[in-house]
């Protein structure tokens, strides 16, 4: 497969520093985003451990059961990258323990892999991945936070979630405890297709169809740039990540 990408991370309008951090490894084709917590020291930290564990794991390839599933190269794939997700999130708490300035850190963690001929996708929190096919404009991820729960019992409406005080609650991180649940789907890739991965400084402000609309008539800088633009124009009140992943050859 042959992806061409770009990333940007702005500290936006309200915060004194970035707790974001982003990989994009084209040699790979890995592509994350994660959105920290716990103070300045800590989310940078917490954010950072996880950006680069789950490229150390990626990059050794060895999984366990690898014999067992040398056949099924869409199923080892499956547990490599829910391992090295899981294995971030273990770091993180080991860190904190260890380091009373630590305590209470952790982050989101979005992360796009592509590999034979699909685009694996795994998250925790509430960042997200955003696939972009033609006409199609699909939130791919479901954010795990308390609104967002609540939505999807009905509650209440995606609207009041805009604005809702408990918006920035989530209720799955890496780090807030030793091990956590991996959210992981696969869908084939195709020639064209464009994923966007972003924190939650970008999507509380910016709705899929103008993310969709700026990837499609734009150079991908000029269309992170624009993204960017629009979020610290409507606020900026969080820190903002985005990457733009487009599929030039899918075999």
């Amino acid at each position: 497969m042959r992806v061409v990408s770009c990333g940007i991370t702005d500290v936006g309008l309200k915060r004194g520093h970035n707790e974001d951090n982003y990989l994009i490894n084209e040699d790979l084709n890995l592509f994350v985003v994660a959105d920290g917590m716990g103070g300045h020291a800590g989310g940078e930290y917490a954010s950072a451990i996880a950006v680069n564990t789950v490229e150390e794991v990626v990059a050794a390839i060895d999984v366990a059961g690898g014999d067992a599933l040398a056949d099924d190269p869409v199923e080892a794939t499956r547990q490599k990258l829910r391992e090295a997700i899981r294995l971030a999130g273990r770091r993180i708490f080991e860190k904190a323990k260890e380091q009373p300035e630590y305590h209470g850190m952790g982050t989101t963690a979005v992360v796009v892999l592509m590999e034979h001929g699909n685009a694996f996708v795994a998250h925790v929190g509430d960042s997200r991945v955003y696939h972009f096919r033609q006409d199609l404009a699909e939130q791919i991820t479901e954010d795990h936070s308390l609104i967002a729960e609540k939505v999807r019992h009905g509650l209440i409406s995606a609207d009041e979630a805009k604005n809702h005080r408990m918006r920035n609650v989530i209720t799955r991180s890496l780090g807030y405890q030793e091990d956590v649940e991996v959210d992981l789907s696969v869908r084939a890739a195709r020639r064209g297709d464009i994923f966007l991965l972003c924190s939650d400084g970008l999507s509380g402000h910016v709705a899929a169809d103008e993310m969709a609309e700026a990837v499609r008539t734009l150079a991908p800088q000029a269309a992170a740039r624009k993204l960017v633009a629009l979020a610290c124009d409507r606020g900026g009140d969080d820190n903002i990540s985005v990457i733009i992943a487009t599929v030039e050859e899918a075999a």
